[in-house]
């Protein structure tokens, strides 16, 4: 890589540079105290001295108020570090985290599981099942439903 590669990368990677490139504003206020220190320096070069311009005329004490205004808020913007991106969603991110361990607790513990539904659906009721009826008598079997079928046909 040549001296021009080794600049380019430079350049690249100098925080000011990539601010310039990034940040709209920034530009906007260098273009505009560049214009406005063309125009107080196209005042003071019509052929006073340069010293008379600058205290006599008032268009080009405007144009320099302007200019210098401009680069501070320039520099203001490169010296203040570059704004940390807003976290999203915090709280609600939180409460999801919340909603999902407490699905799964209740998913993978059987003694939690219960007692929610105890909560929800109130205790279950326990209780002994004694039937009052009697068994129906057993059927007949089919050998000797058969040997009687067989005895009045001879």
């Amino acid at each position: 890589m040549g001296r021009a590669g080794e600049a380019a990368q430079a350049a690249r990677s100098n925080r000011y540079v990539k601010q310039m490139i990034e940040d709209e504003q920034l530009r906007a206020n260098l273009v505009a105290a560049w214009a406005a220190a063309r125009e107080a320096y196209g005042r003071m070069g019509n052929g006073k001295p340069a010293t008379k311009a600058i205290f006599d005329d008032r268009k080009v004490q405007r144009s320099l108020m302007e200019a210098a205004s401009h680069l501070r808020e320039a520099s203001q913007s490169l010296t203040q570090p570059p704004p940390k991106p807003k976290r999203k969603g915090g709280i609600g991110r939180a409460l999801l985290l919340i909603v999902v361990a407490g699905v799964l607790a209740v998913a993978l513990s059987e003694e939690l599981r219960s007692k929610v539904l105890d909560l929800l659906f109130g205790a279950e009721e326990e209780f002994d099942y004694s039937s009052t009826t009697t068994p129906p008598e057993p059927a007949p079997s089919a050998s000797a439903s058969e040997s009687e079928a067989e005895a009045p046909a001879s």
